[in-house]
């Protein structure tokens, strides 16, 4: 049996889903169908996802094999340290947690923004 996969979608994951991105669309069949893959949307990434295209917010709370991650406290706490929210929820939710040893990888279409934040990276333009 292999390694359980935890992925974090940042908002313009989010967004890419709407858009048809093929990538996007398989890692959400195999949160879906298959044993082991998790797929997590912050909720200030999916408000931000929902800004930039409307209905993002419904349309990925009800595909199953999404987990919707709330802003507790300690989620609170490093979003108030940064900028930008949806990239803050993003990279607190990849941290490792006793449900993720090892953390999570953040799939996204912007995978620049991510230079030099200690996360792991999934590009879904290839």
């Amino acid at each position: 049996m292999s390694e359980a996969m935890h992925i974090v979608l940042d908002d313009t994951a989010m967004t890419a889903v709407g858009q048809g991105n093929v990538l996007a669309s398989r890692l959400i069949h195999r949160a879906h169908a298959e044993p082991g893959w998790y797929l997590y949307a912050p909720t200030c990434a999916l408000v931000e996802a929902d800004r930039a295209r409307p209905g993002t917010a419904e349309h990925l709370a009800a595909l199953p094999g999404i987990t919707v991650l709330d802003l507790d406290l300690s989620a609170a706490l490093a979003v108030a340290q940064r900028g930008t929210w949806a990239a803050a929820h993003s990279q607190f939710a990849a941290q490792p947690t006793p449900d993720r040893p090892d953390g999570a990888i953040v799939a996204t279409t912007a995978p620049k923004r991510w230079d030099g934040e200690p996360v792991r990276v999934l590009d879904l333009n290839a």
